[in-house]
């Protein structure tokens, strides 16, 4: 699972850089309402790349058109499915009744009520899975490089596919599996260096001049820290804070950093496999369907729970903040992704249910360098097209060009081929509301393969706990998406996939800073409101668009 990026320090040996950039404030960002909804700002008046939430429904009701509900699929790590800001916006299945114990509907999912989990079973529910690199490098290394040199040449030559994507794998497992152990030794360095930090500063703010007054120190601990002080004094998160706040923020920015790298023990064992335990499926078996519980947030559901309140949350209490389609959508849970890298099997199956379900659009803020069973996942591709269901994906957070280094699940077969296989993947990479560094410094991009950009830096919503968080990635642009397609299908249901994905292209805010143009087919950030004029003019039924015309419209949109 690529988690949404750290608000820490990341490390290159002892040379300090941020992850995050914040601009200095004057209001605590928790209190900020206007920081709380910039990505639903109007471009047009803000000059901030929002995407102009509230004047596509005004633009809709304007045309007196009456929104019908649409359900999103939300396929993650889980959702808590009775947040206050969620739990009026949850899909309910019709057809089964709560916690009977039985199959009501015969779709083979006992009370499957708000949706399903694809990685638990009787015995409970997977938190931390292996990356799939390591599930690669543990399934073709005897295969590749056994014992016998002579079967294993055989093998390599018979299996070109395998191997190939085996020799990635392994070239990658050895570099992640020893990069995730020295960070995951740094921040817990750093973090038992705190004590001294706040030491050396005396009670006195984190500034240069701090810095510079403080004697240099003898012991070899002390001297560590102050080499950190001095550089994370010129950082705008940190500078200027208190002692008590900078001890404060320094150990939340480690817990969550150590959080995130300690799993890695685990993620990169080859020998760890908490599946057959746990879920007690033949994972091999692609053919497999039923397995699971309807356990919707799971161990860890900090990541589908936030991804939800973008789509769909509502206000409560003091909250303002809002989902893009808080007002026509309803949140189907379908747990897929572990702490580690989702499954294709799941990834297949969690698709179909939600499609068969009664989603419209899926949500899928995920991906992952290699797929063994991504035929498994395309045919899934191809039945939700036929069943003119949009998918929607994160681009990933690499900061990559997706045509040299493929995040999958993609919906280009080959990186040479022209066009994607099917017509209802939207691809999303995130943007900010700094209008001069638009493209988020971890979004992966590309002209051809990356549809649309969207708000994904500094987006709060909905986590678990009944509480509210900032978050950063495309896993936080890829629901801005997604929430605004639903609004495009409430008020125009007969839209089709390809027409919504045209809508948002053609109508984004475009954006030449810094080769922002560039870096996506639309060239811009998407203005919910301008794709729906777009929609209306172009596609609204009673206006029928010929099978000509749109396979037409849908090659200039690649083009543009």
């Amino acid at each position: 699972m690529k988690k949404v990026l750290l608000a820490a320090v990341f490390l290159a040996g002892f040379s300090f850089s941020f992850a995050q950039e914040s601009k200095a404030k004057s209001i605590d960002p928790n209190e900020d309402k206007d920081l709380m909804t910039w990505y639903h700002k109007d471009f047009a008046t803000s000059k901030v790349y929002g995407v102009n939430t509230a004047n596509a429904y005004k633009y809709l009701e304007s045309k007196g058109l009456k929104p019908k509900t649409v359900i999103v699929g939300v396929l993650d790590s889980g959702v808590q499915v009775d947040h206050p800001g969620l739990v009026k916006n949850l899909w309910s299945n019709p057809n089964e009744v709560p916690g009977n114990g039985k199959d009501d509907d015969g779709n083979g999912y006992i009370d499957d009520v708000h949706g399903w989990n694809f990685i638990g079973g009787k015995n409970g529910d997977i938190d931390i899975d292996n990356m799939e690199v390591t599930r690669v490098v543990a399934k073709y290394k005897p295969v590749f490089e056994g014992d016998d040199s002579t079967k294993n040449k055989a093998n390599q030559a018979q299996m070109k596919d395998e191997f190939d994507m085996y020799m990635k794998a392994k070239d990658m497992f050895n570099k992640k599996s020893i990069e995730a152990q020295q960070n995951f030794r740094t921040y817990s360095m750093l973090n038992e260096l705190i004590p001294n930090m706040v030491k050396l500063l005396g009670g006195k703010p984190v500034t240069a001049e701090t810095i510079a007054a403080i004697k240099a120190p003898t012991d070899q601990r002390d001297a560590i820290a102050l080499d950190f002080l001095g550089q994370i004094s010129q950082n705008a998160e940190f500078k200027g804070t208190s002692a008590a706040e900078f001890e404060k923020k320094m150990k939340e920015e480690m817990k969550e950093a150590i959080d995130h790298f300690a799993p890695a023990a685990k993620q990169y064992d080859l020998s760890y496999d908490p599946r057959k335990e746990i879920v007690g499926d033949n994972y091999d078996d692609y053919s497999e369907k039923i397995y699971g519980n309807n356990h919707y947030e799971g161990p860890d559901a900090e990541h589908g729970t936030h991804v939800a309140g973008i789509i769909a949350g509502l206000p409560q209490g003091k909250e303002v903040q809002y989902g893009v389609a808080s007002k026509v959508a309803k949140i189907m849970s379908v747990r897929t992704v572990p702490n580690g890298d989702e499954r294709d099997k799941d990834v297949a199956n969690a698709i179909r249910y939600a499609v068969d379900n009664g989603a419209k659009v899926l949500n899928m803020s995920f991906g992952k360098p290699v797929s063994p069973g991504k035929d498994v996942v395309w045919d899934a591709f191809k039945y939700a097209e036929d069943k003119g269901v949009l998918l929607v994906k994160a681009a990933g957070n690499e900061n990559e060009d997706v045509a040299e280094h493929l995040a999958f699940p993609t919906n280009f077969k080959n990186i040479t081929d022209e066009k994607p296989f099917v017509n209802n993947v939207l691809v999303v990479g995130a943007s900010t509301n700094k209008n001069n560094a638009l493209r988020a410094d971890f979004s992966n991009y590309n002209k051809k393969m990356v549809n649309v950009f969207a708000p994904g830096e500094e987006i709060y919503s909905t986590v678990p706990k009944n509480e509210y968080k900032y978050l950063q990635g495309t896993s936080m642009a890829s629901p801005v998406v997604a929430g605004g397609a639903a609004v495009l299908l409430a008020y125009m249901p007969d839209l089709k996939p390809y027409q919504i994905i045209e809508a948002l292209v053609k109508s984004s805010n475009p954006s030449t800073a810094d080769g922002f143009g560039d870096q996506s087919q639309a060239g811009g950030v998407i203005d919910l409101k301008r794709a729906a004029e777009y929609a209306y003019t172009n596609f609204y039924k009673g206006k029928p668009v010929s099978t000509a015309r749109s396979s037409k419209s849908v090659k200039k949109a690649v083009k543009k």
